[in-house]
């Protein structure tokens, strides 16, 4: 039996608990709401930073609910954003989480590219990650040579 009548509803469901399962695995939490709102913060820090075109491609891959998280706010005309460093970056995920939250924006970045290292076809993950600046690079996870 359907969970809300919709097959495209049940599917993104499933897709969304995905994501969160893997985000509350790699931020050691149960929270699942924490876990939404680590991986929305992430993904606005990335959408905000890779530009129009590379955020609509990937919003395109995303699963229903979490592409509405991920455009949620989106002010097309300031963006991309132009951090190179780290520091800059985990900041911007900072900011975009809930004031008073305890979780590690790192952590969270860390947590989300996982879950993107998972989820998407392993060619549209490897030209992500290539039009990051060098220094942000490292928080993704480490691609394969083979791919």
């Amino acid at each position: 039996m359907s969970a809300t009548g919709l097959a495209v509803f049940d599917k993104t469901l499933q897709e969304t608990n995905a994501w969160l399962k893997i985000v509350t695995h790699e931020l050691e939490i149960e929270d699942r709401e924490s876990a939404y709102t680590a991986l929305k913060a992430a993904l606005h820090a990335l959408r905000d930073r890779i530009g129009p075109e590379n955020c609509t491609h990937l919003g395109a891959q995303l699963p229903l609910l979490v592409r509405g998280a991920y455009y949620e706010g989106w002010h097309m005309a300031g963006t991309p954003t132009k951090e190179r460093h780290l520091e800059g970056f985990v900041e911007h995920v900072r900011r975009q989480l809930p004031k008073g939250s305890t979780i590690d924006p790192e952590r969270a970045a860390r947590a989300t590219f996982i879950a993107l290292r998972q989820r998407l076809d392993p060619g549209e993950f490897n030209k992500l990650v290539k039009i990051l600046p060098p220094e942000l690079r490292q928080l993704w996870p480490t691609i394969p040579t083979s791919e």
